[in-house]
């Protein structure tokens, strides 16, 4: 599971995350906080911590992807009280549905999303910031019918300030980055096994339309390797996969 980390960049980050976390305290009430501050120290010095149950009501973005699932097993090992919500996307297969069923995942509808993003492909337009944006609209607003304070999402390069903030009575908390996690140790939280490849067939689509898009993949991949969130040589699988679509 979680393990401490003597990374330099990771520690600086994580004391900066710190920071943020003070300021939500507030809004995310003493039991969410506590714990919360607890795994950072975790992280920072080893220090262990009791992982019982807490009244402390977690929302996750999930996508049944690497980062949202290694997001979700955390949480539930540290003691939160987790409500796993998923974006309902043509997109996703059966292997998919079936994940997001077994971690008894609330399903919510993307009002307008298939129009959209298709609309968005016959241009040859980019189509993930859009993607991203209707999807969190929908998951951010399921979690405030749910009465949850906050949400995670499996989001990996918003440190600081930004791995942790209110947003319109909801605390987003971007909790890979918060945690300054990088993906090999993401693929070890959830087994150690997973393919690097972007899995999404509309993304897919795009690229066979218009390939000149698929520099905006890369620029994102090489975005997270200059993080450190993601080696060198996952870069490298990662973009040979772009490339070959």
């Amino acid at each position: 599971m979680l393990t401490p980390t003597q990374d330099p960049v990771k520690r600086y980050r994580l004391r900066y995350n710190l920071d943020a976390l003070e300021r939500v305290r507030e809004a995310i009430g003493e039991s969410a906080y506590s714990r919360l501050r607890e795994l950072v120290l975790f992280r920072l010095e080893g220090r262990d911590f009791e992982r019982t149950p807490t009244d402390a009501k977690v929302a996750v973005a999930f996508s049944a992807g690497s980062d949202s699932t290694a997001t979700l097993k955390i949480l539930r090992w540290a003691g939160f009280d987790v409500v796993p919500v998923t974006a309902k996307l043509p997109q996703m297969g059966e292997k998919t549905l079936q994940k997001v069923r077994s971690e008894n995942a609330v399903l919510v509808e993307v009002p307008g999303y298939e129009e959209t993003i298709r609309e968005l492909i016959e241009k040859g337009a980019p189509i993930c910031g859009r993607c991203h944006s209707m999807v969190m609209e929908a998951v951010e607003r399921k979690a405030r019918e749910l009465g949850v304070r906050i949400l995670a999402t499996g989001d990996m390069l918003s440190s600081g300030l930004i791995s942790i903030y209110e947003k319109n009575g909801l605390v987003i908390l971007n909790f890979p980055a918060f945690l300054a996690l990088d993906k090999g140790e993401i693929i070890e939280i959830i087994g150690g096994k997973y393919e690097l490849s972007f899995g999404c067939p509309l993304l897919w689509e795009l690229f066979r339309r218009a390939p000149s898009t698929k520099r905006l993949a890369i620029q994102r991949i090489l975005r997270e390797t200059r993080a450190r969130a993601l080696s060198p040589e996952m870069a490298v699988e990662l973009m040979m996969d772009v490339l070959s679509r």
